[in-house]
C-alpha cells in the first residue's frame, strides 16, 4: 500500500482540475508554512508534502505518471507503467514518493540524504517598560546541546579519525535490483551514516555534542511589548552527527509599572489634583517616561477626564514615530464636601 496519496494531502478529488490543485495547495502552503509555525516541525514537514503533491500534480506527465504507479500498486505489482523520459530527470520532489513505495513493497529503511538540523530553543525573557520603551542589552543563559570541546563534533577521540565503513564504501546505502528498478536501502553496518567510528570521544561518548551553559548578549529593540518574538538564528541546539544548530527564540515578558499601563504602543497614568485646583484650573506637571511634562488643566475639569500628550508613548517597534500618553484627572474631594454629600444622600 502506498503510504502517502497526493490527492489525499491536498484534499482534493483524483479528477481536480489544475485550478482546483493551485488553488487547494496555496490554501494548504499559507497554513502549513515554516514561517507561520516556527518550530514546528511536524508542520515544516506537513508543508513539505504538500508542496512534493503540488509538484506532481500539477504537471500533466508526472500526474499522469503517478495515476499509473499508484494504480499499479494497488494491485500488488507495477505492471503496465511507463515513465516519461523526464521523470526522472534531476532530484525533484517525486524521488521520495519512489523510495516510500519501495519502502512498502521490498522493506528496509530509507537511507540518510542529509542531516536534519537541531532543535529549536525558546526562551522567556521578562523586560521593564523602560527597558522596552528605550532599548537594552540583555545577559541570557541557555541550557542546550554544543559541539563537544574535545573532539570539537568530530566524535572520536582525539588523533584519531572516523573510518569509511567497509560495507557501503561510504556510501551509506547498499543497492538492490528488483527488475528494472534499482532500490536504495539503508546500510545496516554504519546505519546509514557511512562511516564507523573505531574510537569514540570519551568526554561526549561518541556523540560529538554535550549539554552546556551558553551565555548571549542580546540586544532589545525600542517597542517590543508582550509576546514579541525575537529570533537569533543558530543559537538553538547543535544537531547530531555535526549537523548544524537550530535557532534561539527570545519571547519579550512585560513587567508591570508602578505608575504607567501600556495600552499597545500608548502608556496611561492617573494624576490627582485637589479640589480646588480643578475649580480653578491649573498646569501641573506630568511624569512622563522621558522625564517631566507641563500640562495644562482647565477649569471645572471633571474626575475622570482623560487628556493627551502626543508622542509621549511607546516607540512603535521596527518602525518609525511614538505612541502617546493618557493622564486621566482625580480630583480629591475635600472631607467637608465628601461630609455633606452623605448627609444629602441621607
Amino acid at each position: 500500500m502506498i503510504k502517502r496519496d497526493y490527492y489525499d494531502l491536498l484534499g482534493i478529488d483524483r479528477s481536480a482540475r489544475k485550478e482546483e490543485v493551485k488553488r487547494s495547495y496555496h490554501h494548504l502552503a499559507h497554513q502549513f508554512h515554516p514561517d507561520k509555525n516556527p518550530g514546528n516541525p511536524a508542520a515544516e514537514e506537513h508543508f513539505k508534502r504538500i508542496t512534493e503533491a503540488y509538484n506532481v500534480l500539477q504537471d500533466d506527465k508526472k500526474r499522469a505518471a503517478y495515476d499509473r504507479l499508484s494504480a499499479s500498486a494497488g494491485q500488488g505489482d507495477f505492471a503496465g507503467f511507463r515513465a516519461p523520459e523526464d521523470f526522472f530527470s534531476g532530484r525533484d520532489f517525486f524521488d521520495d514518493f519512489f523510495e516510500e513505495i519501495f519502502e512498502d513493497l521490498f522493506g528496509g529503511k530509507r537511507p540518510r540524504q542529509r542531516k536534519a538540523r537541531g532543535a529549536d530553543l525558546r526562551y522567556k525573557l521578562e523586560v521593564s517598560l523602560e527597558e522596552a520603551a528605550f532599548g537594552s542589552e540583555k545577559e541570557i543563559k541557555v541550557l542546550r546541546m554544543s559541539v563537544c570541546p574535545i573532539c570539537r563534533g568530530s566524535r572520536c577521540h582525539p588523533g584519531t579519525a572516523p573510518m569509511t565503513c567497509p560495507t557501503c564504501k561510504g556510501y551509506g546505502s547498499l543497492r538492490a535490483q528488483h527488475g528494472f528498478f534499482s532500490v536504495n536501502r539503508t546500510c545496516g553496518n554504519c546505519q546509514g551514516e557511512g562511516q564507523i567510528i573505531l574510537r569514540p570521544c570519551s568526554k561526549c561518548r561518541g556523540k560529538g555534542r554535550l549539554r552546556t551553559m551558553r551565555v548571549i548578549k542580546l540586544n532589545i529593540p525600542p517597542g517590543v511589548d508582550e509576546g514579541t518574538r525575537l529570533r537569533l538564528s543558530r543559537e538553538g541546539e547543535m544537531g547530531s552527527n555535526g549537523s548544524p544548530p537550530g535557532d534561539l527564540y527570545v519571547v519579550v515578558s512585560m513587567k508591570s509599572h508602578p505608575f504607567f499601563t501600556r495600552l499597545g504602543n500608548d502608556i496611561l497614568c492617573e494624576v490627582q489634583i485637589p479640589f480646588s485646583q480643578a475649580i480653578g484650573g491649573v498646569e501641573i506637571e506630568v511624569p512622563t517616561l522621558k522625564g517631566k511634562a507641563r500640562m495644562k488643566v482647565p477649569a471645572g475639569v471633571a474626575s475622570g477626564k482623560v487628556f493627551t500628550l502626543k508622542n509621549q508613548g511607546m516607540p512603535i517597534l521596527q518602525g518609525s514615530g511614538r505612541g502617546d500618553q493618557k493622564v486621566k484627572i482625580r480630583v480629591g474631594i475635600p472631607p467637608e464636601v465628601q461630609k455633606g454629600t452623605a448627609r444629602t444622600a441621607g
